[in-house]
This record gives structure tokens, sequence and C-alpha cells, in this order.
């Protein structure tokens, strides 16, 4: 009988120890290859995203009466500077963590004539004169603009505006600058 109570002790812990690696491992694992994925063209920087049908899901469950521009970043070599140009509808820039966590949001409501944030590495030092400091918990993430775009008409036109949205390394914007 002790024996037998050892071994399901055994599978116990090996099961509760399974079980937290693989709550732990799972959404790093799903967010690497959506950075992979979302990198192929480059990091810190957007990509707007062609319109969504059935057949383009490179993201969960998109919906198709949104515009969706996705920047992979990495701050290994410093802050970066992220913006979201206004639209006249719904609007909103979310930020992801390397294992998925939504850890910051912003949208029309709040900001009516868009956003632009500085993105750190949390524990990093902040550059001087940026206006909203936002801290990230990992080095690597995803910045995710959703824009209300039902139509194809206004698909094209987010498509547009999108291209005044801004993920670059304060250090090439200071360069670019001067």
């Amino acid at each position: 009988m002790e024996h037998l109570r050892k071994y399901v002790w055994g599978v116990l812990i090996s099961a509760a120890l399974v079980h937290f690696a693989i709550i732990y491992a799972v959404p790093n694992v799903l967010m690497n290859v959506a950075i992979s994925r979302l990198s192929e063209m480059g990091l810190n920087r957007w990509q707007v995203a062609p319109r969504v049908t059935e057949q383009s899901r490179q993201i969960v469950r998109p919906s198709p009466d949104f515009s969706y521009s996705a920047c992979t970043y990495d701050l290994a070599r410093g802050p970066l500077v992220i913006s979201a140009a206004p639209w006249r509808e719904y609007w909103s820039l979310s930020l992801y963590a390397g294992n998925s966590d939504n850890f910051f949001v912003i949208d029309d409501r709040e900001a009516h004539y868009g956003a632009e944030i500085t993105l750190v590495q949390r524990g990093r030092p902040h550059p001087e004169g940026a206006s909203m400091v936002v801290e990230s918990p990992s080095a690597r993430g995803i910045a995710l603009i959703r824009r209300l775009a039902p139509t194809p008409e206004e698909y094209s036109a987010a498509a547009q505006v999108a291209r005044e949205d801004v993920c670059a390394s304060v250090a090439s914007l200071s360069a670019t600058d001067s």
C-alpha cells in the first residue's frame, strides 16, 4: 500500500509540474510564433495587414470590420516612439509583451487626435522630453493598431492614414530631426 501511495503522489506532483510548465510556456511560444510571422518584413516598423478575409488570418479571429497595423518591437537597442495617426471612427493602440500579456491600450476616447508614446523596457532610463512613457515588461512584443473600417472604401482610407503611423527608435528619429 505504501508503494502505491508514493506512486500516486509522484504522478500528482509530476502532473502539477507539467501543468505549470505548460501554463508558462504556451503564451511565450505562441507569442514568439506571432512575432516571427509579423516581423518577416522587419522589426520596429508598421506593417498594414491586407483587408481581412476568411483566408487571411495572421492573427487569431480578426474582424473583417477593422484595418490592422502591427509593429513587432525590440527594445534591445533602446526606446521606441510609437504613434497612431487619428482616425475619424473608432481606433485603438494596444501593446503586447513577449508572453502575450496586453499591458497598454489607448483609444479614440482618450486620445481624439491620435497618440504618441515612448516605449521603454521596464527598469531602463526614460528619454528626456518624452511626453507619455510606457514601460514594457519585455524587450520584445507587438504593437497593434485597429481602425474601424467595415467597407472596402473605408479600409483603403484607413490604410492611407496608417502611413502616418510611426514605430521607430528614438535614436533614429533624433538623427532625422537634426
